[in-house]
């Protein structure tokens, strides 16, 4: 090891945030028998030599996301952080160096820095266009700092501290309380960095000011954005850490912004918290609110698809998985220091690496020994809201060997300014991925071309607008109108749930608020009681309404359509299907009647074939519809809908039923079982206190659902008559015979 850890060891104070003065020795001594960690410490040591090969780059700052100064200040802290590691594990004085003289540099530059040029963000940086990057860069370097505080004279250390680190994090604080002092995660980003940096410099006010907020922030009410997470209670205003942890959580880990942001602000919360467990042992901050940290982290994972990739709610890109360096962390925290799970061994396996702290090394150290155990993704019911009651969603799961089949339901609260106008939306998933999607955001991160990697005008336009979902559009016109402070106002709520019997799980939610003088109210089965058919998601989607209005339910397959059973004339010429909240980027490609008393549509997708099948009446229509209309620069997929429209009704109801079958190989070039099992759906009874359906197989098997849309209660007794009498207790009943 190098001299400077013989040198001061005896009075070492620092690392003392993720990595710690124990930790590094304890990795030290143990370095060579974990080989993740090590195959870790390696590629990291490669990665930070290559950079400091082509030396210093500390640019004044221009670009926006994806441009080339955001760009290299984010390469920037990324391996700062790794440096910091490497001196600490290694002792090799050329990465302390490395920081030192980069650190310095920026010491230099921030002092003749005014506010980022772009001047585009609420709260707009000075080294990123948004404060939100700037407190990425302090959250991180002051990882760095940590690593090389001791190692540094107490000349650079004070000229580092007050020409660089303490007015950096008064600016993200007190400079910019509308970023930092709400409940959202960019506000958990400024807190952890102001914090983090407060606990290397030992400054109490940074960690007092981190952990509780900004009690007289001076902003007026008309100052706030309409994103929400400006919260009072009993008259004081709620910021700052804790705050954070008691608002942006349900009680069992849900994260209201969804689990793309929770990836996102996972990072933050993680390693503040991970600093605050060493530096503040008082807290006792993972079992802080009844464990919401380890919660949280299984909401994560649980909220994913079989591939480990997050459902895409809310403003999402698609595609972001476990796999993120954000997740990597989670699961090497969560494990080292909240029960050390052997699931979450599996997930790190598969992720093929880990952090280079203690955390990393006690993952590394127990994969090589043999405890890995499979990670099983469960059937969940999540709240919502601080309290538990504002809604929430709901992951109904069924698994045979390979194959599974998924349906999301989601009747959350709004999810502030990242949420979507989605209440009583669903999307279905099998083993590789969507079956019937969600469309994320329209957003290209960091991609400079696509708007400097910000939101695209679409994502207001199109991707939050309820028409992108799979949930009933009354009058062409989204959820609350399209306005977030009014979604915010009021949630959905869940009506009944079981998920307890693999056969038959059941979710049903209510939503009140969503248009004026009417009531949505959505029940979903996953049935899987019967080899010869497979699973299969029945969907009861009642509308209740005393004015005659249009609704529309739009289903956004993937994939390609094999075949509908609806008599459709193609549009001669394309034009879009409406003109506001979203039907304005909608093609519409063909439109016409079901030839039968039941809608039947089969497409194709991840190498298998779907059929949903649903009730019709004479009236109603199809639409086939294409994205992509009023897109000048083409920021929207292309992708297919079918839109089953009642117009002209007081009210109505929807009932499908959605089943994969068969599969096909474009190298073998047979198919098996393209037809489905379900031949058709029929609504015996619907009225306000029940709804009756008969499924018909064609295995001569027949189920009926009785479903109870006023008393749900467990104890309550029914009796009903449709085709014959029906009787049952609690809020749903199932049968199965022979035709």
């Amino acid at each position: 090891m190098g001299s400077f850890f013989a040198t001061v060891a005896m009075a070492q104070s620092h690392p003392r945030l993720l990595l710690t003065v124990e930790g590094v020795k304890a990795v030290r001594a143990h370095l060579g028998t974990a080989p993740l960690f090590d195959r870790a410490l390696e590629a990291t040591q490669a990665e930070v030599d290559a950079e400091i090969e082509l030396g210093i780059d500390v640019p004044v700052p221009k670009d926006m996301a994806g441009g080339y100064t955001h760009e290299r200040h984010k390469r920037n802290f990324f391996i700062l952080q790794k440096a910091g590691n490497l001196f600490q594990i290694t002792g090799n004085e050329k990465y302390a160096v490395y920081i030192r003289d980069m650190l310095l540099e920026y010491a230099d530059l921030f002092p003749q820095l005014d506010l980022h040029p772009t001047r585009k963000s609420y709260a707009t940086g000075k080294i990123f266009w948004q404060c939100l990057n700037d407190a990425n860069w302090l959250v991180y370097v002051s990882q760095a700092y940590d690593c090389i505080y001791d190692w540094l004279n107490p000349e650079e250390v004070e000229l580092l501290n007050t020409q660089l680190f303490r007015p950096y994090a008064d600016f993200i604080s007190i400079e910019n309380p509308q970023f930092f002092n709400r409940i959202h995660n960019h506000s958990t980003w400024g807190n952890a960095a102001v914090g983090m940096i407060g606990l290397v410099m030992d400054d109490e006010e940074l960690v007092q000011r981190a952990l509780y907020g900004i009690q007289d922030d001076g902003l007026s009410a008309d100052q706030r954005d309409n994103d929400g997470g400006y919260i009072k209670v009993d008259g004081i205003r709620k910021a700052g850490f804790l705050a954070q942890l008691d608002y942006s959580f349900s009680p069992d880990g849900h994260f209201t912004e969804g689990p793309y942001y929770l990836r996102y602000a996972m990072t933050p919360f993680l390693l503040f918290g991970n600093a605050l467990a060493h530096n503040r042992p008082d807290l006792d901050i993972f079992n802080y609110r009844d464990g919401i940290f380890k919660k949280s982290i299984y909401a994560l994972l649980n909220q994913t698809d079989a591939q480990g990739r997050f459902f895409p709610i809310n403003d999402a890109q698609k595609g972001m998985s476990w796999l993120s360096r954000e997740v990597i962390a989670a699961v090497d925290i969560g494990y080292a220091s909240m029960g050390q799970d052997p699931q979450l061994l599996a997930i790190a396996e598969e992720q093929g690496t880990v952090t280079l702290d203690f955390s990393g090394y006690i993952v590394a150290r127990d994969i090589h020994v043999g405890k890995t155990k499979p990670f099983q993704h469960q059937s969940q019911v999540y709240t919502d809201g601080h309290d538990g009651k504002r809604g929430g969603l709901s992951i109904l799961r069924t698994r045979d060997g390979e194959k599974e089949l998924c349906v999301l339901f989601k009747y959350a609260a709004q999810g502030m300014g990242h949420g979507h106008f989605d209440r009583l939306g669903i999307s279905v998933y099998d083993e590789k991925g969507e079956g019937v999607q969600d469309y994320g955001s329209a957003r290209w991160v960091n991609i400079d071309q696509k708007g400097g990697g910000r939101y695209l005008p679409e994502n207001k336009s199109f991707a939050k607008q309820s028409v992108a979902h799979n949930t009933v559009v009354m009058d062409e016109t989204s959820h609350f109108k399209g306005k977030v402070a009014e979604g915010e106002k009021n949630s959905s709520q869940l009506f009944f749930s079981d998920v307890s019997d693999p056969a038959h799980q059941v979710v049903s939610a209510l939503d009140g608020h969503a248009y004026e003088n009417a009531q949505l109210h959505r029940t979903l089965f996953l049935i899987n009681d019967d080899p010869a058919i497979g699973p299969f998601i029945v969907d009861v989607f009642r509308v209740k309404t005393e004015r005659k209005c249009t609704l529309d339910l739009p289903f956004w397959h993937t994939g390609h359509l094999m075949q509908l059973n609806a008599d459709l004339e193609a549009s001669s010429s394309l034009s879009p299907l409406g003109t506001d909240f979203g039907y304005q980027h909608v093609w519409e490609t063909a439109r016409g009647k079901a030839e039968a008393d039941f809608l039947q549509f089969t497409w194709f997708t991840h190498g298998k074939f779907y059929t949903r099948t649903s009730t019709i009446s004479a009236s109603d229509e199809v639409i086939a519809g294409r994205l992509g209309a009023n897109d000048p620069n083409f920021n929207l997929r292309s992708d297919p809908v079918l839109i089953h429209r009642k117009e002209g009704v007081q009210g109505g109801t929807f009932v499908s039923t959605i089943e994969p079958h068969g599969d096909y190989s474009a190298v073998s070039e047979i198919p098996l079982r393209p037809y489905p099992a379900i031949s058709k759906v029929q609504t015996l009874l619907d009225n306000d206190s029940y709804t009756v359906l008969r499924i018909e197989t064609n295995e001569d098997l027949a189920y009926t659902i009785c479903i109870a849309n006023a008393d749900f209660s467990v104890d309550a007794r029914h009796k009903v008559d449709a085709d014959t009498q029906y009787k049952w207790q609690g809020p749903y009943y199932i049968t199965k015979a022979k035709q």
